[in-house]
């Protein structure tokens, strides 16, 4: 329509439509269309010289009654729409535009009809840079803040780390305080938030922790073994966010600082004397966050949870996991290793072969991919001996020259046979 006075003013000095299509810089069909349309209407660039362009609008557009009838077709409820593309995850816009038609046969065509949903997603106060499927994603990460504990008898001040993680699509939020940042502490909060969710997602997205990532990759990132036994307790798998990408893990980016502004900052004014007060105070502010209306939307966090996540996650395992670390040796020329002060032996082909133990009932795999489980120990270790804690290679005084350490009467232990394995 902005060129239509240009057209009719070629057109009154006896151009081809070709040759005002070529002047104008449009297609020769629209040129025919303008002229049909001046011409339905009685118009001559005569009698339209003076004429506005609003004016020589109102006067065309009656005679395109199919763009003002498509113009008169209601909306589709878009706001719907969305909310059944993220509850369910099998769900496409072909399907649901299929079962747009069935009920309005006149309705918006399908490329149509995507184009106003995009259009109406642009216009949405909030607007999600991820797709997130209910149930599908947990983003875990540490605060930069800390929160400081006092010892009520030394006085002495320590700094406790607080863990959160955000579920993708509700937001909902965990978090608690731990010491350290540690492989212990970073697979107990791990357990802890399962259990809070009372379910497990699909994935689990944490930043490249050392406690968590050994080796962080873009294709093939090296994950902790046990933090990878952990993960297979629960059946969810382990995506590391890609390093120094922090929009990977976008959610607990900003689930870390909503934290830190409505809990950390609500205990600036309180005193804690131990970690157990830290996390009751935490967990009573955290209720009221997740309980919080949203400014820019309906529901709160617990709503969506309920409404979206909570359904689609998966059960929790009927055994809770036992944490254990595992711990690289390598075995003596006598066939035995040692792990926390205790003897056991391996099959003697593994001699001077790197071996990985794992925690109680011991289990043993190697780097050349065979595993194993352990026979008798040389020594029974007590009842009360922790799991393994050690990492790395570690030489036991007394034996550099491969020989079993002296017995409490100071007489040798005899090798044990070669076993026939």
């Amino acid at each position: 329509m902005r060129k239509i006075r240009e057209v009719l003013r070629l057109d009154s000095l006896g151009l081809t439509q070709r040759e005002i299509a070529r002047s104008c810089a449009v297609g020769q069909s629209t040129v025919s269309e303008y002229l049909k349309a001046a011409e339905a209407a009685g118009l001559r660039w005569a009698e339209i010289t003076d004429w506005s362009q609003d004016r020589l609008e109102k006067a065309l557009l009656p005679s395109r009654p199919a763009a003002r009838e498509r113009a008169q077709l209601p909306p589709p409820e878009f706001a719907a729409v969305h909310a059944e593309l993220q509850t369910h995850k099998h769900l496409t816009l072909q399907l649901v535009w299929e079962e747009y038609r069935a009920t309005q046969p006149e309705g918006y065509r399908y490329s149509r009809f995507c184009e106003l949903y995009q259009r109406w997603r642009k216009q949405q106060e909030v607007v999600l840079r991820q797709e997130h499927r209910a149930g599908e994603k947990l983003f875990v990460d540490y605060a930069g803040d800390t929160i400081a504990v006092r010892d009520p008898e030394s006085g002495a001040t320590r700094q406790a780390q607080l863990f959160v993680a955000v579920l993708g699509a509700s937001n909902y939020t965990f978090a608690e305080a731990t010491w350290t940042q540690g492989l212990a502490d970073w697979s107990g909060s791990h357990i802890r938030a399962f259990e809070f969710l009372q379910g497990v997602p699909e994935i689990v997205v944490p930043d490249n922790l050392k406690s968590g990532v050994t080796k962080p990759c873009r294709y093939e990132p090296g994950v902790n073994i046990a933090y990878e036994e952990m993960a297979q307790h629960y059946g969810v798998a382990v995506v590391p966010a890609r390093v120094r990408k922090p929009r990977d893990k976008a959610k607990v980016e900003s689930g870390v600082l909503v934290v830190e502004r409505w809990i950390v900052a609500a205990l600036r004014k309180r005193t804690f004397f131990s970690l157990g007060e830290v996390n009751a105070a935490i967990a009573e502010l955290l209720a009221r966050l997740n309980d919080r209306p949203f400014r820019k939307r309906e529901g709160t966090r617990r709503s969506l949870f309920e409404g979206l996540d909570s359904p689609a996650l998966k059960p929790l395992p009927v055994e809770r996991y036992q944490y254990g670390e595992w711990k690289t040796a390598r075995v003596n020329i006598d066939y035995h290793v040692e792990v926390s002060q205790h003897w056991y032996s391996v099959p003697y082909r593994s001699r001077r072969a790197r071996w990985r133990s794992g925690p109680p009932p011991r289990r043993w795999r190697s780097f050349t991919g065979a595993a194993a489980w352990l026979r008798t120990p040389a020594r029974r270790p007590p009842t009360s001996t922790p799991p393994c804690r050690i990492t790395g290679p570690k030489r036991t005084s007394g034996t550099s020259n491969g020989r079993r350490p002296a017995s409490s009467n100071g007489a040798a232990e005899s090798v044990r046979p070669r076993p026939r394995w």
